[in-house]
């Protein structure tokens, strides 16, 4: 256990997280920059060696480092179908980064941003295809109230496409996105045509129709969300008729 190597550990009630991430960046750490790591994510000798060379000669304005991940499945590398590269941030200077978003955090630097060479490698699928579903399951449920609300409170801004902040970039691209009609479709034929899915093999496959699922049910509870806004909204006597119309009353 991490206590048992000699490591503080801090415990804190899950509320969202975006909400965990900042609690735990605000520690007292003793060094100015700080590593994180999620549970299926793995350190290489070469990634780690890279950080310590570049935050030794930081500048001052540096605050973040991202860095991409080779996720694992079936033993094998999935280069393409997992839509790779896609940037993490993973390495920051303490105090100058800031989380947002409950559920596929965006990260938000007070200085510069850079990019390391290294890689990250993930293994979502290290406790089984059962409990990828199970925590997409509660992603998808997050991430689509999520995107219903911000829908109503944020309007498009389409001139953030071009912004050099990766994290606005990436957000704006996802509004767009979830705006497109069949879209969970587009997203398997993305990963598994363009992006050459098909060349990783059965695990290829299997990752772009689990995507395809997964965008389905963020889809799926996007509708029935708006659908529970209308009907807050909508006024009294034509909730009751609807009702009676429905019941043949």
């Amino acid at each position: 256990m991490a206590w048992e190597a000699g490591a503080k550990v801090h415990v804190r009630r899950f509320t969202d997280y975006a909400d965990q991430r900042n609690f735990g960046l605000a520690l007292p750490f003793v060094n100015e920059w700080i590593v994180v790591l999620d549970a299926d994510e793995r350190m290489t000798p070469e990634l780690a060696s890279e950080i310590e060379e570049r935050i030794r000669g930081a500048d001052p304005d540096d605050a973040m480092y991202l860095v991409r991940r080779k996720d694992i499945m079936m033993g094998r590398w999935l280069r393409r179908a997992s839509g790779y590269p896609t940037w993490f941030a993973r390495v920051f200077r303490r105090g100058r980064v800031l989380v947002t978003r409950s559920v596929n955090e965006e990260y938000h630097a007070d200085g510069c941003i850079g990019y390391l060479d290294g890689h990250l490698l993930h293994f979502p699928f290290k406790k089984g295809v059962e409990w990828w579903f199970d925590r997409h399951n509660r992603y998808s449920s997050m991430e689509a109230k999520l995107l219903v609300e911000e829908r109503y409170s944020k309007p498009l801004q389409l001139n953030q496409i071009v912004n050099s902040d990766p994290a606005r970039r990436r957000a704006v691209l996802k509004q767009v996105a979830y705006r497109l009609p069949s879209r969970p479709l587009l997203v398997f034929f993305y990963l598994y045509v363009v992006r050459l899915g098909f060349l990783d093999g059965r695990a290829g496959l299997q990752f772009a129709l689990m995507r395809f699922v997964y965008e389905i049910m963020i889809d799926v509870k996007m509708t029935a969300a708006r659908h529970e806004i209308g009907m807050k909204q909508c006024p009294v006597h034509q909730i009751d008729r609807v009702g009676k119309e429905y019941t043949g009353q």
